[in-house]
């Protein structure tokens, strides 16, 4: 039987606080189940962020997507997230990556790292959360226990393995570091790669007992009579994938409001995705989509 839907919007626009609230209140209002926010320089700071969006809404879950490893010590993450859990009342989910923007690191005075050393500093990240979060004497404690779910993405073989072991969510990128470009240059990879990619991570994942749920991060959402059009604005971040393989990929949505709801649902089908993420531009234009996966 199939996983039931859930709906992230992925936060990225600093607000007043009052603003803050009124969006993440009209998030709500439109269905999401998940406010997110992300780990990116020039992009609201997540914890304080997500507190406040647990105190302006009822429902949604708050979650970070994704913290850069590189980003954090695991003892004082570990003091922020439990922090979080309790002031949102139980409602934080973690995800955590190896970062994938040189520049940020750069500016922050923080070592990058080679991609191995960077999976190394996630993997050490992950289990220090996990042993420092459930031990009875940490404090604060998370409300949630033994601790929040977490989500690893990713899209290489080691990520996936560590997604497929330790998290309650395994988030796919769908992209890669484009050749040649600056670190944190990502291009989409075609269908059939990424379905490859799924398909890994399900052999790392064989004899889990409760499978984990599957996350895709949507980057474009268009309500349009021309999606090819579309697909062609989106084709520089996809060189190689072509056109007609860039109407089928789950990075865009696009046509009319049924048309995409089918689309989500052929996406569930060919890869498992029913965690389904988009990107703060798109909040307003997946709202309808989402009532008619829910009621159509």
């Amino acid at each position: 039987m199939d996983r039931p839907f859930r709906f992230g919007v992925n936060l990225v626009t600093p607000d007043s606080g009052d603003a803050w609230r009124a969006k993440c209140r009209r998030a709500e209002a439109l269905g999401y189940d998940v406010l997110l926010v992300p780990d990116h320089l020039g992009a609201p700071a997540p914890f304080p962020a997500l507190v406040a969006a647990a105190e302006a809404t009822e429902r949604p879950r708050v979650g970070t997507f994704v913290l850069n490893a590189g980003f954090w010590n695991p003892t004082l993450l570990a003091r922020e997230v439990a922090t979080c859990d309790r002031l949102t009342g139980g409602r934080l989910e973690v995800g955590l990556g190896t970062g994938y923007v040189r520049s940020e690191h750069e500016r922050a005075g923080l070592p990058w790292g080679s991609p191995g050393e960077r999976v190394d500093r996630l993997e050490h990240t992950v289990a220090e959360l996990e042993r420092l979060l459930a031990d009875p004497e940490h404090v604060p404690a998370p409300e949630q226990r033994p601790r929040p779910p977490l989500m690893v993405g990713g899209n290489g073989d080691r990520v996936l393995r560590l997604a497929a072991h330790r998290a309650d969510i395994a988030a796919f990128t769908g992209a890669r570091q484009a050749a040649g470009a600056p670190d944190g240059t990502l291009h989409l990879i075609s269908p059939v790669e990424l379905e490859e990619r799924v398909a890994a991570y399900r052999g790392f994942a064989a004899g889990r007992q409760e499978p984990a749920e599957l996350n895709y991060l949507v980057q474009r959402v268009e309500i349009t009579r021309d999606r090819r059009a579309v697909a062609r604005e989106l084709a520089p971040y996809a060189p190689g994938v072509t056109e007609d393989e860039l109407l089928e990929h789950p990075a865009l949505l696009t046509g009319g409001v049924k048309e995409i709801a089918e689309q989500v649902r052929a996406h569930r089908e060919r890869y498992g995705f029913t965690y389904i993420c988009v990107l703060e531009p798109w909040m307003e234009a997946f709202g309808p989509v989402i009532e008619e996966l829910r009621n159509g």
